[in-house]
């Protein structure tokens, strides 16, 4: 997890695309400077941040329905719960199951688990459109490759 640059999966685990349901593994690092602010010797992993893990495995779930032709943005959070701490060092396992895709939006549940226990949940509203330019469309596939999107998924047909 690169936390400075929103980089937030480190690789894609599951992906059930007519399933509609993905698993994400995020490694949140030993140190970055969002810790030397949140909180001075009690560091925890902001809540807006796990809101943003949501987002993005449910986000490549959306890309991955679209074979990358699609870009999803965050649009709207419902019903989001923190429900524990996160500490650095934690290993984070996120979920999310497409509910609706379509009319230029798509609406994913989504949760974050450490050792098996929920930590944060949310439904995550996207608006799904056409890439504004090539340069993200190439990083996204860039990161869509790195992160083990299978490939099937990445061509944009």
């Amino acid at each position: 997890m690169r936390l400075e640059y929103f980089q937030m999966v480190d690789r894609i685990v599951t992906l059930d695309v007519s399933g509609r349901r993905i698993a994400t593994a995020c490694q949140v690092p030993e140190r970055s400077p969002v810790f030397e602010g949140h909180f001075p010797g009690y560091p925890i992993l902001p809540g807006v941040l796990m809101i943003e893990i949501m987002a993005q495995t449910g986000g490549w779930l959306v890309l991955a329905t679209q074979r990358c032709a699609k870009m999803p943005f965050l649009m709207q959070v419902e019903k989001a719960k923190m429900r524990a701490f996160v500490a650095p060092g934690q290993a984070l396992d996120a979920n999310a199951t497409l509910v609706h895709e379509g009319s230029g939006y798509a609406v994913a549940k989504a949760h974050i688990k450490v050792g098996g226990k929920t930590v944060a949940e949310a439904e995550i509203r996207y608006g799904v459109v056409s890439f504004p330019n090539e340069t993200l469309k190439a990083a996204m596939v860039e990161t869509a490759r790195r992160i083990g999107l299978p490939e099937e998924f990445q061509n944009g047909a």
